[in-house]
């Protein structure tokens, strides 16, 4: 029996993600959309909920990030083995792109839970012999190119995925898109109806009906960039030849191919990311009705391992019930913090190794790791820096991580600002920017740092997850009130907020400083003081994180929510 073959007895869920990120040593994600996307398939096998997940196999990853002597950032390909990962599969689908046959292969690789359950996962590539040399390379880059690749990965992702789970004979009870990037596996099933596409209309309401059925479409973003869409001159050249224009035009709008409408008219459940982002979702997209499934991370895989031991000596049975943490209060304060100061003093010593740079264990440590997005304002808090430094003068210190878009030079400047500005304030505030942002470099970073900070432009984060893992490790979060830390914030008692609640908040324009000044504020007169002069204070304050936010914010939470309102419909 092939080692899929044991995977197709009984009908599964299959989820289709641009990216998926497991580990460090399988490049195939930029971000949190991917890492998501690995966590969730994480909770499912530990959950035995029956899935196969689909996504590309990026031969040269997203990239490597590397800083000039002018702090640029630079950019390099990764280097990896997919044969020393997973197992190639003898079977592989076709699909048409600008009229040449495009042979795609597909890659096993199973996630194996301790609870015994197990999920495949698909991992297509198209660099195979007998394709034309330009399409053996459309798989390299994660992200890379411009919209004719996008286009090409987009047509390999939907079409290519559908068709290589029907060869490989899996019966798919739903197709769940994690974003728009996946959607055109509808028009595939559109195809597979009895009626010919060529004869289907938006009025052949039936047999759209039997494909809303099978499908399940969360939406990840506000952020205009986040929604592809394609012109119909280039759709038309590229798209294989038995997708009909015309009924695209009916489905996702007349002037461009708008994957994210595609998704929306063909699923008969949709979802936004946490509470708020389901609002934002519902004002941009009027006439769908649109959920909410609060974003999660897997427990086991971002809880340090000082507090993996803690946990276990205390909470047994916590990773796989993760709702045990809101026992937390069992712990003692002194086993709390030394398990604290020693994922600190890890990190700091990875800094070392790393850069040279030695931090104090003893200073409150700020971290700050996000793609380098502008409207994260990754650079805010040292827009003054004279306050910043009359204010944290030899009480705090800085991490910094994450990488901008390849294209990005509006996010590289913002880089290139704080490691500028690092220089400026060295030997009265010690800050350090750390290259090439991963999971690995997560797992050490993100419990490694005393207050996890995030100030994004409202409402642009979705939901952020990074918080969340800090969250788990005792890491309490300073954060605006935007994507999940409106549902997880009680002021003072699990972290704190910046700049004023959701319901006073109009438009975002001119926030800036308002912002700013609240961060020097609760820096100055509440979170260094804290820090410093109520250490009992503190650690009530780092357990409320775990027993407030982390017991819940979680993927096993969030996956039984799926299976719940979407998945059994």
């Amino acid at each position: 029996m092939g080692a899929w073959k044991r995977f197709t007895q009984k009908e599964r869920i299959a989820y289709f993600s641009m990216e998926i990120g497991l580990k460090a040593e399988i490049p195939t994600y930029s971000g949190g959309l991917g890492v998501l996307a690995g966590d969730t398939i994480k909770s499912a096998a530990d959950l035995k909920i029956p899935m196969i997940a689909v996504t590309l196999l990026y031969r040269k990853g997203y990239f490597l990030q590397h800083f000039g002597h002018d702090g640029w950032q630079q950019e390099s390909d990764i280097e990896w083995l997919p044969e020393k990962h997973m197992q190639l599969l003898p079977t592989k689908s076709l699909v048409t792109i600008e009229n040449r046959d495009v042979k795609i292969q597909a890659w096993l690789y199973n996630v194996k839970s301790p609870t015994g359950g197990e999920v495949p996962i698909l991992f297509l590539d198209t660099d195979i012999p007998g394709n034309d040399p330009a399409d053996r390379n459309l798989t390299d880059h994660l992200y890379g190119g411009g919209l004719e690749l996008r286009l090409k990965q987009e047509i390999i992702l939907g079409i290519g995925g559908a068709r290589i789970l029907a060869a490989l004979n899996f019966a798919v009870k739903k197709y769940h898109m994690n974003e728009g990037h996946a959607s055109l596996l509808t028009l595939e099933l559109l195809n597979n109806t009895r009626v010919p596409i060529h004869e289907l209309h938006i009025d052949n309401n039936g047999y759209m009906e039997q494909v809303m059925k099978k499908c399940v479409f969360t939406t990840h973003t506000p952020v205009e960039a986040g929604h592809d869409r394609f012109p119909y001159d280039l759709v038309e050249r590229i798209m294989p030849p038995e997708v009909p224009i015309d009924l695209l035009k009916e489905i996702s709008g007349p002037d461009a191919l708008n994957m994210t409408l595609l998704a929306l008219k063909l699923s008969h459940f949709i979802n936004g990311v946490a509470k708020r982002h389901g609002e934002v979702s519902q004002n941009l997209f009027p006439g769908f009705e649109i959920h909410a499934i609060t974003n999660g991370i897997h427990p086991f895989t971002w809880c340090s391992p000082f507090f993996v031991n803690l946990f276990d000596k205390h909470l047994p049975g916590w990773a796989n019930e993760p709702e045990l943490l809101v026992r937390v209060d069992n712990i003692p304060d002194e086993e709390i913090w030394d398990n604290h100061c020693g994922a600190k003093a890890f990190f700091l010593q990875y800094i070392k190794e790393k850069t040279g740079r030695e931090l104090n264990p003893d200073v409150l440590t700020i971290g700050f790791a996000r793609r380098a997005a502008t409207y994260k304002r990754g650079d805010l808090i040292l827009h003054d820096l004279e306050r910043l430094i009359d204010i944290g003068r030899g009480k705090l210190q800085f991490v910094f991580g994450g990488k901008a878009h390849p294209k990005d030079d509006e996010g590289k400047k913002v880089i290139q600002r704080i490691i500028q500005k690092a220089e400026e304030m060295h030997g009265a505030i010690e800050m350090v920017y750390l290259e090439n942002y991963n999971m690995e470099v997560a797992s050490y970073f993100i419990p490694g740092v005393d207050v996890w900070l995030n100030n994004p432009m409202r409402p642009l984060e979705a939901s952020g997850t990074s918080g969340m893992k800090a969250a788990l490790n005792g890491v309490p979060n300073f954060s605006v009130l935007d994507g999940w830390w409106i549902e997880g914030h009680i002021e003072g008692v699990t972290g704190w907020s910046i700049g004023p609640s959701p319901a006073e908040i109009d438009q975002e324009i001119g926030r800036a400083p308002e912002d700013l000044e609240d961060i020097y504020q609760k820096l100055e007169n509440i979170i260094i003081p804290l820090y410093y002069e109520d250490r009992p204070g503190w650690i009530k304050v780092m357990k409320n994180a775990i027993g407030k936010n982390a017991y819940y914010f979680n993927t096993h939470v969030m996956m039984r929510r799926y299976v719940t309102d979407a998945y059994i419909h």
